[in-house]
């Protein structure tokens, strides 16, 4: 859609760094005249570009494009860079086209990239494989704007051929390469950047980040549910704007009910940085960076921008796009919008004795979570040994954690981990990154069976085992995704959430961090549903291994 109109209000010109009252003319969706009529009005209120969210993946809202929209837009929020990765893991090709058809009529301009790395690596099953023919394709069409996340860093540093072609095939486009190379430094991280690779939304450090930058790799400040690094990477926001923008990654909808990157702008304003710094960082870096068909609030430009109540909160008025104000008056424009789903999905059903694992008294392998992180740590523990099998002990926090493979009959993955807190029960979800396999940990071994099967039943979703019983949130599209609105499955999201910390989780986001422990790209120990996996040495480990 487009419209013709006119609005009033302190214009926030971001490319001369000046602010004064003006009225907007904007005709077919093209802001054809910007007349200055005066100093700030404080009655008025203040004309911005629109945020952009540099890199998320919309599936971690566990809503479908379309319904993702409806409340992003309440927020300021006029385009995403959109990593469909997690459904191609699932569905491949089928699933990124599912995304962007979903999208279409959204408003909200859902730039997607091609997903680089489907399947992440070797070591798991996924439900897919994205090849570069895929890659070819994708990047052929011109609502595809870029490579994403090359998280497949030690291919790219050892130069595997596949990982290479999908490189080269980006930039026969002309499109850019977005990275993730957590803990990359050095020679390494410089080797990595020469490449092409042109971001980073992985630094947890200040250190890493200015390593990276000074070698000409732009860093993507990210606050997620689960991993949260704008404490860390701040800064840079003083030190090299021009270099900076901001991004969710994962957003989980009870979060996005509450803010977007319009929380991150009022934070960052609030700690003192020079407003037309911050407000590059979040809406014309993106735009430069990516060639993100949206306007800057330029004479010529599409009539994209927002309102806003002041300069501090950045509470939302409106949100126009192409001239059309999709968000005001409180209210979002989209309509109600009958949604399909796709998923790949076998269910078989396991017993209590699957998740057995045999052992003896020793020091064993335990994943160390950390809260607000995607990284582990391998933390050295001793178990006694019941009958000759490990099972969790809750008196030293050390639970059983397993994989099930949701794509054929397999025998589960059984490590264990310390830091989740709950002291009975279970809990599971079928979003665990990459492949997106049945992850769950608890108490015993009936709990766990209990919440893996309750997944194999509804073919996808979150599960909690409490108090004798079994409560589910259903995720019918790839096992990702809900097909109701952003207010529904927040309210059944945090019920199942709120469970979980009533078994004694003091995780901030138990589900999130839960979802990234089968990550086997991001260090140090992992699990997938072939097995326990060291991150450092990129290969598989023992649980008693030396």
């Amino acid at each position: 859609m487009q419209a013709t109109g006119i609005i009033r209000g302190n214009m926030v010109d971001l490319h001369h760094r000046l602010v004064y009252s003006a009225t907007i003319s904007f005709e077919n969706g093209i802001i054809k005249s910007i007349e200055k009529t005066g100093e700030v009005s404080p009655t008025q209120p203040f004309i911005i570009p629109g945020f952009i969210d540099s890199h998320i993946h919309i599936e971690s809202s566990m809503l479908t494009p379309y319904e993702f929209a409806k409340t992003a837009l309440r927020h300021g929020t006029i385009a995403t860079i959109s990593d469909p990765h997690e459904i191609a893991n699932v569905c491949g090709l089928d699933g990124v086209l599912y995304m962007i058809e979903n999208a279409k009529d959204a408003g909200l301009r859902f730039c997607f990239g091609a997903p680089s790395c489907v399947p992440a690596t070797a070591f798991e099953t996924a439900g897919d494989h994205i090849t570069p023919a895929d890659i070819d394709k994708l990047l052929s069409r011109p609502d595809v704007l870029y490579l994403s996340e090359m998280m497949n860093y030690p291919g790219v540093l050892f130069r595997d051929q596949e990982v290479m072609e999908k490189i080269s095939i980006a930039q026969k486009h002309g499109k850019p390469i977005d990275g993730h190379a957590p803990g990359l430094t050095g020679d390494d991280a410089i080797r990595y950047i020469q490449n092409g690779i042109s971001t980073d939304h992985e630094c947890f450090t200040l250190e890493e980040a200015d390593h990276k930058v000074k070698n000409g790799m732009k860093i993507l400040i990210r606050e997620g549910s689960a991993a949260r690094n704008f404490d860390a990477l701040h800064p840079l926001i003083k030190t090299c704007p021009e270099m900076v923008m901001f991004c969710s990654d994962d957003k989980h909808p009870d979060e996005l009910l509450t803010g977007h990157i319009n929380k991150l702008v009022a934070r960052a304003v609030a700690l003192g940085y020079d407003l037309f710094d911050v407000l590059r960082c979040a809406c014309i870096n993106p735009i430069e960076h990516y060639r993100i068909p949206t306007g800057q609030l330029r004479i010529g430009d599409t009539a994209d921008f927002i309102t806003v109540k002041d300069l501090q909160a950045f509470e939302v008025l409106s949100t126009y796009i192409n001239g059309v104000p999709y968000f005001e008056n409180g209210a979002c424009i989209l309509p109600e919008k009958k949604q399909d789903a796709i998923n790949k999905f076998e269910s078989y059903k396991l017993k209590p004795a699957d998740f057995s694992v045999q052992g003896n008294h020793g020091e064993l392998k335990v994943i160390d979570a950390l809260d607000g992180q995607l990284i582990t740590k391998c933390h050295l523990a001793t178990i006694q040994p019941k009958n000759g099998l490990l099972e969790s002990d809750v008196q030293q926090d050390i639970l059983k954690l397993v994989v099930v493979n949701r794509y054929q009959k397999s025998t589960p993955a059984v490590a264990f981990i310390r830091n989740i807190g709950i002291r009975s029960g279970a809990f599971a979800s079928t979003v665990a990154h990459d492949s997106h396999n049945i992850i769950a940990v608890g108490v015993d071994d009936n709990s766990i069976a209990e919440a893996v099967n309750a997944l194999m039943d509804s073919k996808g979703g979150l599960s909690v085992v409490w108090k004798d019983e079994t409560d589910v949130l259903p995720l019918p599209l790839a096992g990702l995704m809900s097909l109701d609105g952003c207010e529904d499955v927040a309210m059944a999201y945090q019920r199942l959430d709120q469970k979980v910390k009533q078994l004694g989780c003091l995780l901030r986001a138990p589900f999130m961090t839960l979802s990234f422990m089968a990550l086997l790209v991001i260090p140090e120990l992992k699990l997938s549903d072939k097995g326990l996996f060291d991150g450092k040495q990129f290969r598989f480990t023992g649980l008693q291994e030396k």
